[in-house]
């Protein structure tokens, strides 16, 4: 499974804000920058993020974004899945497949292969979260 820079990017923000949790809205130019990020993607991302309840946004000038819940909270699985949608190494094999995914499911000698492999990334995921890279802040 590779992910696209939607989960990465999207990731490294909140790792960020996980970083600065409890200092206020941190601006998406100051992530944009301590990440070296592409401002006008981060705003995008957010977008997403914000609409799955993930982060909360506040304007004016001392306006940003921060966590809607602590770090320990919200697992890196929760976050690829609202950047990249359900999760899975093949096409067979993606959260929410139905077992006729196709014409060769019924026989298909490594299709229970690769539904390990997706529990097994879904375990990391699932079971990391942004708590789990937390750093000291960068000023």
């Amino acid at each position: 499974m590779k992910l696209s820079t939607r989960g990465h990017y999207g990731l490294l923000a909140m790792v960020e804000l996980a970083n600065r949790c409890g200092h206020g809205p941190v601006s998406l130019s100051e992530i944009a920058q301590s990440g070296e990020l592409p401002l006008p993607y981060l705003e995008q991302l957010f977008g997403a993020l914000r609409q799955a309840g993930l982060v909360e946004g506040t304007r004016g000038v001392r306006g940003g974004y921060r966590l809607t819940r602590e770090p320990s909270r919200i697992t890196v699985g929760e976050v690829v899945r609202v950047l990249e949608g359900p999760i899975g190494p093949v096409e067979c094999a993606v959260e929410g497949d139905t077992p006729d995914c196709c014409s060769r499911s019924p026989g298909c000698a490594t299709k229970e292969m690769w539904l390990r492999v997706r529990e097994g990334i879904l375990d990391v995921l699932d079971n990391t979260s942004l708590a789990d890279f937390k750093t000291s802040p960068i000023s």
